[in-house]
């Protein structure tokens, strides 16, 4: 045990995986910042809690199933030499859901803006139910990736916990600036858009490279930023009446 720990392998491992897991938990966090604000207040950091501890135990039991994961990447069906497996299948249906709940929560935004009226909000099992499913869909390639990079399953199940820590660490302070700035949900939806089109096109075999898609957003969140920050300024430098 103590060769074990002392093993820098080990260590080189668990924070490759580490990185890996909380970079792609980026859309997950904004997914879930999006999902949970349905929700009265009081109900959204429980209805956070419950649903990342849920998804943390989804994705240990992939990992301790690995003739399973192995599976999912095996054809099920061949259609005109398009070959469909259940990874395929998930990837595409968590895409085209994502593409739905971009646009509708735009839809909705621009229509509460018109015309505002109460939005009635969602039921605490209806949010945790997507928040575990969504994170099933965003976990699969990197559960995948990291049985590819080490067969170290204590590793594997360390990092993903770090991560999905992390995640909840970072949830409240994340939907609290999405929620205060509009602008920035703005962002965060397109964001999503982004990551749903990513996943149907991994679905149909077309791989779009992540890192794409996060420097495109990063680079507008860095212009959004400067935004607020003159705009902040300005309120600042206006004399008081």
């Amino acid at each position: 045990m103590i060769e074990y720990l002392l093993n820098p392998g080990t260590w080189a491992a668990l924070a490759t995986l580490t990185v890996l897991e909380i970079v792609l938990g980026i859309d997950n966090l904004v997914f879930l910042a999006i999902i949970s604000a349905r929700l009265p207040e009081h109900q959204q950091q429980r209805a956070r809690t419950i649903g990342l501890a849920a998804a943390l135990i989804l994705r240990v039991s992939l990992l301790t199933s690995l003739t399973f994961i192995a599976k999912l990447t095996t054809p099920i069906v061949t259609i005109a030499d398009f070959a469909v497996s259940w990874r395929d299948l998930v990837l595409g249906i968590g895409g085209l859901y994502l593409l739905y709940k971009g646009v509708t929560e735009i839809h909705e935004m621009v229509e509460s803006a018109s015309a505002p009226q109460a939005r009635p909000p969602a039921s605490m099992t209806t949010v945790i139910f997507q928040i575990m499913a969504l994170d099933l869909v965003f976990s699969l390639d990197s559960i995948v990736t990291a049985v590819g990079m080490t067969d170290n399953l204590p590793v594997m199940i360390a990092a993903i916990m770090i991560a999905v820590l992390t995640m909840l660490f970072a949830a409240n302070g994340v939907s609290g600036f999405i929620e205060k700035h509009q602008s920035v949900k703005v962002l965060a939806l397109a964001f999503l858009i982004l990551v749903g089109t990513a996943l149907l096109a991994d679905g149909c075999h077309f791989h779009i490279p992540r890192e794409y898609l996060y420097a495109a957003i990063a680079f507008s969140i860095i212009v959004e930023a400067i935004n607020i920050w003159l705009k902040s300024s300005a309120e600042k430098a206006k004399p008081n009446p």
